[in-house]
């Protein structure tokens, strides 16, 4: 056996060198781009020409419209606030319900008064659950007094019976 690599009848021994030619792929890609720039001027040509009909057959607007925009199809970005009265429907209800529950998030997060003069303050709301962990939950004197007197006035009732 031989380890020599075959040598191809036109005497070259790793490709065909007549196949295709780089000046061929320069042409072909020349010619690609003068269509693409053709079909740009033929459809930019006929969009105008599609403008211009659309604008002739509008018809005309009631005298009764102050606020109409001349191009119906560009829309103003505050489009319907300046345009619609109130009451309005929501118009993005999402980051309406967003911006409310971080308010409400950043009223049980935060320290702020409730009334400074009379001293009330609001507190976080796992610091509030701490400190009642820790002191227990407020009672009030006369409750405390009344519901410890009525089970034994409600033993000594039945007893009497």
């Amino acid at each position: 056996m031989s380890n020599q690599t075959p040598h191809h009848a036109n005497g070259h021994g790793d490709y065909e060198r007549q196949d295709i030619g780089v000046s061929t792929v320069i042409y072909f890609l020349i010619g690609i781009g003068v269509a693409c720039i053709i079909a740009y001027f033929i459809v930019d040509g006929l969009y105008s020409f599609l403008d211009k009909r659309m604008q002739a057959d509008q018809p005309a607007l009631s005298p009764l419209v102050t606020n109409a925009p001349a191009d119906v199809r560009h829309v103003p970005r505050d489009y319907p606030q300046s345009v619609f009265p109130s009451p309005k429907l929501e118009e993005d209800e999402r980051g309406q319900l967003d911006s409310i529950r971080l308010q409400e998030e950043q009223t049980l997060a935060t320290y702020d008064y409730v009334d400074q003069k009379a001293g009330v303050v609001r507190i976080p709301i796992d610091r509030a659950m701490d400190l009642i962990a820790q002191r227990g939950l407020p009672v009030r004197q006369g409750t405390a007094n009344q519901s410890a007197a009525q089970p034994q006035e409600a033993k000594g009732s039945t007893k009497k019976k």
